[in-house]
């Protein structure tokens, strides 16, 4: 959590290769690998994750075929066969159920057309998929109503295990009713300054950042 440009966003632009970003010193390991010797590809590969604010419409790639060549991908890296057409359906479907999706959007372009809570709700469907180590979602709640925010939080507890983790970044505590945070951490120029349990998030909502910063 953060004020506007606090630089909460900035890390996962870094891992997502953005242009206008320069890593001049400092290092981002995962699992015992560099991640900034590696390409944006290599990282989602490795098993990172990244959601964005506003996810980009991708014109011409239906969901279903980008869904299935990025497991596929994956698979690969782990050392696994592919999944055929039919096989990859039958491992997808109980994903579309679990963040409420109807199967119609797996035919549709991915994120053309969708509002704001199609699009979110299929971040998610991504995740799933893909079975990834460490998610971060940046600002997932927003332009959510109540009942989208309810599904996408239950879709991603519903993925939480002991083998992998979920960096959210968010302005708001009704996120976090949703979805139980271990820690909060709360940033300021680029720094975190305080971490602390769901208290902070309360002591926000209610006081705003002065509280933090007079702490």
């Amino acid at each position: 959590m953060g004020k506007n440009g606090s630089g909460k966003s900035t890390f996962s632009k870094v891992l997502a290769g953005h242009p206008d970003y320069e890593v001049t010193g400092g290092s981002v390991v995962f699992k015992g690998e560099s991640l900034l010797d590696m390409e944006p590809e290599e990282r989602s590969l490795a098993g990172l994750f990244m959601s964005f604010q506003s996810p980009v419409e991708i014109p011409g790639v239906n969901n279903i075929d980008f869904l299935n060549m990025a497991y596929n991908a994956r698979r690969r890296k782990l050392g696994l066969p592919e999944l055929g057409p039919i096989e990859f359906y039958a491992y997808l479907f109980p994903k579309l159920e679990l963040v409420n999706m109807k199967s119609d959007f797996l035919n549709r372009n991915v994120n053309e057309g969708f509002s704001g809570g199609e699009r979110k709700r299929n971040e998610i469907l991504q995740l799933a998929v893909l079975g990834a180590e460490l998610a971060i979602l940046d600002e997932i709640d927003s332009g959510l109503d109540i009942d989208a925010l309810q599904d996408v939080a239950k879709a991603v507890n519903g993925m939480l295990t002991p083998k992998n983790a979920v960096l959210m970044i968010t302005h708001y505590l009704r996120l976090l009713e949703f979805i139980k945070p271990t820690f909060i951490h709360i940033m300021e120029n680029g720094r975190i300054v305080k971490t602390g349990d769901i208290s902070i998030a309360k002591t926000l909502e209610k006081e705003g950042y002065k509280a933090i910063s007079a702490t």
